[in-house]
């Protein structure tokens, strides 16, 4: 029989495993993973201060990028309690409720995020074809309601697939491949037909992952038919400029995203480490390197960093 022995749910634990083939490495591994949270967690919180602060950035462009730097601090916080318990205190249990919603939530910051960056592209497509108008689509109301379906888009798409994710059975290995909860690692130790999980999880994904990014590609082929038609080279430039720091963000989230679907769910031979290796990028590198980006691209954001770690009489006349 393939499963004899089920565990109840509320009694199951998980074991973390971390990243296989350098246990020996432990306490690197501790140092510098605590750095680049810290790393994240004070470049996002910096980006809301500047933003919060400055009564100049009170503009639709730096609303939709709070949004971006508040789910990047969600991300970041979602995973650290059980990376940090793995590395500086090699504790490496966690309960069936606590990965259920440490996974609940990683997946929904991850989509949250997706739906930010599309967000993000519709402001520069008003921004560059309607410039006349901008203030009067983008209007405070609408962006509380565009930020509110955002969430509500993610938040219940993610909750039906983990609620079937509890009613499995769990009776295999109960060693996870990660130092954190993931829904395509957990269901593969179920021990029933995951069938209708495995789609419902995989429509989730195509509806909210890559219906944003064909809207997001769809928003930038608008935007470079207007941008073409701008008769000053010098102009041109200034404007795809514009959105050079958006760009980046979208890369730095869709291109691991993408290679850790394609490696969960093709790469069955694949070496354990490259999988692990893939989950920490996807969940690590856009919350450092979103805000660096902003910080670089993006004058006023850079000005307000400045101002805030330069001694003000500097700045003053």
């Amino acid at each position: 029989m393939l499963c004899c022995n089920r565990t109840n749910s509320s009694q199951l634990t998980f074991v973390l495993t971390g990243i296989p083939g350098l246990e020996t490495a432990r306490v690197w591994l501790a140092i510098l993973f605590t750095c680049v949270y810290m790393v994240a967690l004070a470049g996002n919180c910096t980006i809301l201060f500047v933003i919060g602060t400055d009564p100049s950035l009170h503009e639709p462009m730096y609303c939709f990028l709070s949004m971006l730097a508040i789910t990047d601090l969600g991300l970041s916080l979602s995973t650290m309690p059980t990376v940090m318990d793995v590395f500086w205190a090699n504790y490496r249990e966690i309960s069936f409720d606590a990965c259920f919603a440490q996974s609940y939530f990683v997946h929904s910051f991850s989509f949250m995020e997706s739906s930010v960056l599309l967000a993000m592209a519709f402001d520069r497509y008003v921004a560059i074809c309607y410039p006349l108008r901008y203030s009067s689509i983008l209007t405070s109301a609408r962006i509380a309601k565009i930020g509110l379906a955002a969430l509500c888009r993610c938040l219940l798409g993610v909750l039906p697939s983990l609620f079937l994710l509890r009613r499995l059975p769990f009776c295999r290995s109960h060693v996870l491949s990660h130092s954190y909860c993931l829904h395509q690692d957990v269901i593969k130790l179920a021990c029933a037909d995951i069938t209708f999980n495995s789609m419902y999880a995989l429509a989730v994904a195509v509806l909210i992952v890559v219906l944003d990014l064909l809207l997001i590609f769809a928003s930038y082929i608008l935007i470079a038919k207007a941008v073409m038609s701008i008769a000053s080279p010098s102009e041109r430039l200034k404007v795809l400029n514009n959105c050079l720091s958006h760009i980046l963000a979208v890369l730095v989230l869709y291109i691991p995203m993408v290679g850790l679907s394609v490696v969960h769910r093709f790469g069955k031979h694949v070496s354990p480490l490259v999988h692990v290796l893939m989950a920490n990028i996807y969940l690590l590198v856009p919350p450092v390197l979103n805000p660096i980006i902003y910080s670089v691209k993006t004058k006023q954001i850079r000005r307000g960093v400045l101002r805030l770690l330069t001694p003000r009489r500097i700045f003053s006349p």
